[in-house]
């Protein structure tokens, strides 16, 4: 299992550089990465994790024809952000939809941590549904999915995928910071077409 365990590992790194750099190659090696980590997880019995990887598979699907429509209309692949009710009210549903799946994972699961790999889980959720309608508030949850991805891992002796959690959370910085300075370019081309 480590070899597809590194395998998956190197996919995903590939995958999130690409998203950091806004390019839309991204999404084949997500769909890829995705398939080998549901098997990973079902082995390890991160049953939130596994299943979490069918949802990635059609948020990357749809993430590819937005980011693809997108570029087409603009040229590049444009990014944007929530405004103040819209980051609460997402913060508030990643919360409720942890507390009932870890509470759901527990009651009818062996899972082995299931409100951490829950919280993960649901973090993730709408990181990547951020990421697909390219929100620069989706790298802020990749990073503290990756912070608290690490020891998870890191327990269950996923030694790859700890590894990769670490690398991602360093890319997923590099992401913010690219994002922000993307968005600073289209506000001020935005405002020199205005003038």
């Amino acid at each position: 299992m480590n070899s597809i365990e590194a395998l998956a590992a190197l996919l995903v790194v590939v995958n999130v550089a690409l998203v950091a750099r806004r390019s839309i190659v991204n999404y084949p090696v997500a769909i890829v990465a995705v398939a080998i980590y549901a098997g990973i997880f079902a082995d390890a019995r991160l049953y939130s994790d596994m299943v979490l990887q069918g949802f990635f598979l059609v948020v990357n699907v749809y993430g590819w024809i937005d980011w693809a429509r997108v570029k087409g209309q603009a040229g590049e692949v444009v990014v944007g952000t929530l405004a103040v009710r819209t980051r609460t009210l997402w913060v508030v549903g990643i919360a409720g939809a942890a507390a009932a799946w870890g509470t759901g994972m527990h009651a009818f699961t062996d899972a082995a941590y299931p409100w951490w790999d829950a919280g993960i889980a649901a973090a993730s959720v709408a990181a990547q549904v951020l990421q697909a309608r390219r929100r620069v508030e989706s790298w802020w949850l990749w990073i503290a999915v990756d912070v608290v991805s690490v020891p998870l891992y890191a327990v269950k002796g996923l030694w790859f995928t700890t590894a990769l959690y670490v690398v991602l959370l360093v890319i997923s910085v590099a992401g913010l910071i690219d994002w922000r300075r993307a968005l600073g370019r289209q506000a001020h081309v935005a405002g020199a077409e205005a003038a």
